[in-house]
């Protein structure tokens, strides 16, 4: 029996990237790093740490997975946090992108965007709670590379209020 063809977050080994992913592919590698979040609910501020990865197995999608976790004053973990995983798709024009990402939250978001040199702007097209999920009616994110880090910030929109700065982090590849 032969063994399925690997995923890979190294362009150098395993199978080529698909052409239709070059929009996506400065994405592609392990990320760490941390970054600050507001509470939606009550404004609170805490700082998380996290790790990501984008990695491909020569199909045209990048399989995706965040983990995430609560840090102290002095970057110490309190505790697990969120995690999220799905997948980011090239959309119908050379520059759309799509992803589909669901949480430990309960929630499935579709996102639909835009790709530019090293920028990567989404938001969402359909939020889908479970029934036991807080309600979200939205949220946008834009991902970028900024000397070398992968930089992003969030908004989110909980059920019936505008949106409002939600987390931000800055990631070095591994």
């Amino acid at each position: 029996m032969t063994e399925p063809v690997p995923d890979t977050a190294d362009l150098r080994s395993g199978p080529p990237i698909h052409d239709n992913l070059l929009a996506l592919l400065p994405l592609v590698g392990n990320w760490r790093g941390s970054g600050t979040g507001v509470v939606a609910a009550t404004g609170a501020e805490f700082s998380y740490g996290q790790q990501l990865s984008f990695v491909h197995d020569g199909r045209p999608f990048l399989a995706y997975e965040s983990r995430s976790w609560l840090l102290d004053a002095d970057g110490g973990v309190i505790r697990q946090a969120w995690r999220e995983s799905g997948f980011w798709r090239p959309g119908a024009g050379q520059d759309d992108i799509e992803a589909v990402i669901a949480s430990n939250t309960g929630q499935a978001l579709l996102f639909t965007g835009v790709a530019a040199d090293v920028r990567w702007e989404l938001a969402t097209a359909v939020a889908a709670p479970t029934p036991t999920a807080k309600p979200v009616d939205g949220e946008r994110r834009l991902y970028a590379l900024l000397d070398g880090d992968l930089v992003y910030a969030t908004e989110l929109a909980p059920a019936a209020q505008p949106y409002a700065a939600h987390l931000n982090a800055r990631l070095t590849r591994t």
